[in-house]
């Protein structure tokens, strides 16, 4: 039997079950492989500027279970690139950035000023969801030009953009280097299964996340370092994770049919996806449930 596959997503709660042995405990054969930084590398000259996850899930993700924004698993789920997991999401810190002595202070003043963030992303919906608190549509201004999240870390840290959405490890690491939030826009994630997977193996695998997460909430400071495993080389040696937080936190809660439903009917009408399909599936057909 293959081992199940597990893609990591910029967090820690993995590679704490893998630290305690928590995979090993439910027994789960699994292995970690990363799956963005290898789309990126592969795939992002190939497909323009317009790149994202949604795109990484109709290329294909090669894991038995993987994470992104709730908005693009559920449009994927619904379009048959997999199922959502529907006894569990998570919420993860992310906030739109300037550079230390940018001009802009305030939300409004991104009125038209170029946001880089990752296209059908967490960064493209949650970006456009906090601004519409402040700003016209028209007024609010995405560059999908910048790729997935460490290339728009490095852009705006080069001083290439005026402004990028960064989540989790990258939003801690520039508040240490003194790049300042405009506004929080936190977002809550979904985990993405192949239907083909083995749903024992699933089980086990949010089992021993459940474990995990009951050690970053009491002793966070003793994992951050872990942060590090995903992060591009160049800034490793940089990186002062004392100084990090505990990043998503898994909600152990369904995503409910209503809020299936709720978020299909948001993204539609700000017609992210081009020509409005959002997939032909139900919620009982997009998702699995093992509760």
């Amino acid at each position: 039997m293959k081992n199940f596959v597990i893609g990591p997503h910029m967090r820690l709660q993995e590679w704490v079950a893998q630290e305690k042995g928590y995979f090993d405990d439910e027994g789960l054969d699994y292995e970690l492989k990363d799956q963005l930084g290898i789309f990126e590398q592969e795939n992002l000259h190939d497909l323009g500027d317009k790149v994202g996850a949604y795109q990484t899930f109709e290329e294909g993700r090669t894991s038995d279970v993987s994470c992104a924004c709730h908005w693009t698993v559920n449009v994927a789920a619904a379009s048959g690139h997999g199922k959502l997991y529907a006894d569990a999401y998570s919420v993860s810190p992310c906030g739109i950035f300037v550079a230390p002595n940018s001009p802009i202070n305030k939300p409004e003043d991104l009125a038209n000023v170029p946001i880089s963030v990752g296209y059908q992303s967490g960064s493209h919906y949650s970006t456009v969801q906090g601004l519409e608190q402040f700003l016209k549509p028209d007024e609010i201004n995405l560059s999908f030009a910048d790729g997935l999240i460490f290339r728009r870390l490095e852009l705006l840290i080069d001083g290439g953009v005026p402004a990028a959405s960064l989540f989790s490890g990258a939003y801690y690491f520039l508040e240490q280097l003194g790049f300042r939030k405009i506004l929080d826009t936190s977002f809550m994630m979904a985990s993405m299964v192949d239907e083909n997977s083995q749903m024992n193996d699933v089980k086990k695998y949010f089992a021993a996340l459940r474990r995990a997460q009951a050690d970053i909430d009491l002793r966070p400071e003793l994992y951050t370092h872990y942060y590090k495993m995903e992060f591009p080389d160049r800034f490793k040696d940089e990186m002062d994770t004392r100084l990090f937080g505990p990043g998503e936190r898994l909600v152990f809660e369904p995503y409910t049919r209503e809020t299936f439903e709720m978020a299909q009917q948001w993204i539609a009408e700000r017609n992210i996806f081009d020509g409005g399909d959002l997939g032909s599936l139900q919620y009982k057909d997009a998702v699995v449930s093992l509760a």
